[in-house]
């Protein structure tokens, strides 16, 4: 998921910012790109956090949802891309039954497409995605 991040660069040229998506949650770095790789592990920290206390990370909104923000004047934007599966909590093995002919499209296909790495990830992220459209 894509958050929105706010910077502002100081006179020193280093920036900082925040997340105002996620409450309190603030970031900074000698230069842009630090600053976002601050901000990608100020999220992290966060989502894991509140991962271990049972709550899911915050929904991402777009930057026009804070165009009008009176924190957000004088900066930049950016975005920082989180991959929020890790935060779903502990894996749970179980046993499904599938037709095996499904089974082979699903292996032909996660192994042409390695970014969802394996079977149970393809399934994972499938499920979350239609979980999402219908949470709406």
């Amino acid at each position: 998921m894509k958050y929105p991040i706010y910077l502002h660069q100081a006179n020193d040229g280093s920036f900082s910012g925040f997340v105002p998506d996620v409450m309190g949650c603030y970031f900074a770095g000698d230069t842009i790109d630090d600053a976002m790789t601050d901000a990608a592990n100020a999220l992290d920290t966060y989502f894991e956090y509140m991962s271990e206390k049972g709550t899911p990370p915050v929904e991402a909104k777009t930057i026009a949802a804070h165009i009008d923000d009176e924190d957000c004047t004088g900066g930049s934007w950016a975005y920082v891309d989180i991959d929020l599966t890790k935060y779903d909590g502990r894996a749970t093995k179980l046993n499904i039954t599938l037709p095996q002919f499904l089974l082979s499209r699903i292996d032909d296909f996660v192994s042409e497409h390695r970014e969802y790495h394996s079977r149970s990830g393809f399934l994972a992220e499938l499920a979350r995605r239609e979980l999402a459209k219908h949470s709406q």
